[in-house]
Order: C-alpha cells, then sequence, then structure tokens
C-alpha cells in the first residue's frame, strides 16, 4: 500500500517524559550521588560473572566503563546512590525477581539497522531463495520458515519480511514464516509495535517504504509503522540463548543470527550454533554477522558466501 495513500496512524500511546528539575525521584531520595557514584572493580566482577552465566555474555574489564553508564540507570530508576548498594538489591531474593530482567534489558546491546549488511539480503534473494523454492517437493508445499535470532527491535525481521513479501510476487503460492526473538523483553515490546522514527527507515529502498511503510497523522512526530500484512508475518518472542531447549517448533530454512555470537567466549558459540544447526533442515542456511567466524567449529555446515552457511 502506497504510504501517501495508506491508512494512517491514529493513535500514538507515548509521551515523551521531560527531565525533573528536581535533584530527587518520585521516591523522594536525593539522586545526586547517582551522578558520582562509581562501580567498584568487586561489584563488576560480581555483575559480570552473574550476567555472564544468566545469558552468556563475556564482559571482559575494558566493558566496565559501559555497564557503570548503562546501570546508572537503573540506579536511578531504583533511587539508590551506589553500585553495591544496587548489587545488595540485585542479589537478594525479592531483588533478584524483580530486577533481573531489567538488568538483562540495560547490559544487552541492541545496535541494528534496516537492511544492514545488505549484501546478505540480495544473496538471499538471488541464491537461497531460488533454491529452496526449486527444491522443495511437490506434496511439501511452498511454505518457508525463516528465524531472525538476536533480533532486537524487529528492523532485521521486517527486513526479512519485505524481502520475502518481494520475492513471494515472482513465486505464486509461496507463503513464509519469520520467527523473531530475543532475550531483551524491552526491545520486543518495541519490535512488536513497529513504529520508528522516520530517520530509521532511510536504508529502506523507496520502492518499499511506499508499499510497507504507513505514515503518521502527526505531522510533528517523524514516525511510520510498519504496515500491518508485513506485522502479521513475524512472530516475536523472548529466547535466552543458553537455554537447554529452544522454544521454536518446526525446522527453520533459514537463520538470521548476526553480530551477536561476538559477545559471547568460543565455547559458548559452538553450543548455541550446535543449536541452531540442530533446528534447521538439511539444505538450510545459516547467516552471520561480517565481523564473526564459524572457522574451526565441528559441525555440519558449509560456507556458501562471506558468513554464509549452508547444512549439508
Amino acid at each position: 500500500m502506497p504510504a501517501e495513500n495508506a491508512e494512517l496512524l491514529t493513535t500514538e500511546p507515548f509521551t515523551r517524559q521531560g527531565m525533573s528539575s528536581s535533584p530527587a525521584d518520585t521516591n523522594g531520595n536525593d539522586i545526586k550521588g547517582v551522578f558520582s557514584a562509581r562501580l567498584s572493580e568487586k561489584d563488576f566482577r560480581r555483575l559480570s560473572a552473574f550476567i555472564h552465566e544468566a545469558c552468556g555474555i563475556t564482559l571482559p574489564p575494558a566493558k566496565k566503563t559501559m555497564i557503570e553508564g548503562r546501570i546508572r540507570k537503573r540506579l536511578r530508576a531504583l533511587g539508590l546512590d551506589s553500585y553495591h548498594k544496587y548489587c545488595e538489591f540485585l542479589f537478594s531474593p525479592a531483588g533478584l525477581r524483580a530486577e533481573y530482567l531489567n538488568l538483562i534489558d540495560v547490559v544487552t546491546t541492541n545496535k541494528t539497522d534496516f537492511f544492514r549488511e545488505p549484501d546478505h539480503f540480495n544473496y538471499l534473494y538471488r541464491n537461497v531463495l531460488p533454491e529452496l523454492v526449486h527444491s522443495s517437493r511437490p506434496d511439501a508445499g511452498k511454505t518457508l520458515h525463516l528465524w531472525s535470532a538476536a533480533c532486537s527491535t524487529g528492523e532485521e525481521a521486517y527486513t526479512l519480511a519485505m524481502v520475502l513479501s518481494e520475492f513471494a510476487r515472482t513465486c505464486p503460492g509461496l507463503d513464509f514464516s519469520i520467527l523473531a526473538t530475543d532475550i531483551s523483553t524491552m526491545v520486543l515490546e518495541k519490535a512488536r509495535l513497529g513504529i520508528y522514527d522516520h530517520d530509521r527507515v532511510n536504508p529502506i529502498p523507496m520502492a518499499l517504504r511506499k508499499k510497507y511503510l504507513l505514515k503518521s497523522r502527526n505531522k510533528e512526530k517523524a514516525l511510520v509503522r510498519i504496515a500491518p500484512e508485513l506485522r502479521d508475518c513475524v512472530t516475536f518472542r523472548r529466547l535466552n540463548f543458553l537455554d537447554e531447549k529452544y522454544d521454536v517448533k518446526g525446522q527453520m530454512e533459514v537463520v538470521f543470527c548476526r553480530n551477536a555470537l561476538i559477545y559471547f567466549d568460543r565455547p559458548t558459540q559452538v553450543k548455541i550454533v550446535s543449536r541452531f544447526v540442530n533446528l534447521m533442515k538439511h539444505g538450510g542456511y545459516l547467516f552471520v554477522g561480517h565481523s564473526e567466524s564459524l572457522h574451526g567449529m565441528d559441525l555440519s555446515l558449509e560456507q556458501t558466501a562471506a558468513t554464509v552457511y549452508r547444512k549439508k
């Protein structure tokens, strides 16, 4: 549906929260100490060990300043004036139940873009999809199952939906579904809404913007929304790569897990990729980030292009 004639967004249930001029939080606690607080080496080691155990992310000492900045948001939200108090709260039974997901949300990296690393999407459209469709048995139907693992705020999953929708126009009867997972509940909520600042969609070719994006009716807000027919193609779900069993039904023809493996140590990477392979159909494809490599992993994969692998 062309954007200029598209159904416009009539409700935008967000408000910008202004910065308070008071040095106190909503609980009346003085928060001036939050900005001068520093994360001790002991508390950093304690937090990094917990994060590694909880979700596999490795935090070397060089990441201490980054983690300090990210967790400072939680100190302010909780009205705490030191990282030690935060750790005491986090590692209490009640605190762990209340704070676990919030901690995961602030420490995970959620950098993503539409059509990021575009060579992958060109290869998918020109090479992978024709092969998968033409190799399917007549009685097997033409439904393709794709998985955007570590999907962040949804740009990759919706990019896949655009690519598959365009390919389906050349292949009558083709159906597809996309599973998109992430460990962060915060980014999944944004992904499900499919609402983005206008400057975020610049990498999307104009022809696809006109088909698959809706403009906001409020001209003061430079927002766009993914068209409903595209949103309906994607199912978002929380998944931790360290889970013993992934909540993934069926087997996948295509898995995208890009720029996520770099945050894990090598043994954890092998475990994660092994689980991907077990959930892929024979002849299915795995795409990883351009800065990532599966070299040396003893897996039933063969490389077909830069950072693209096919299950033997």
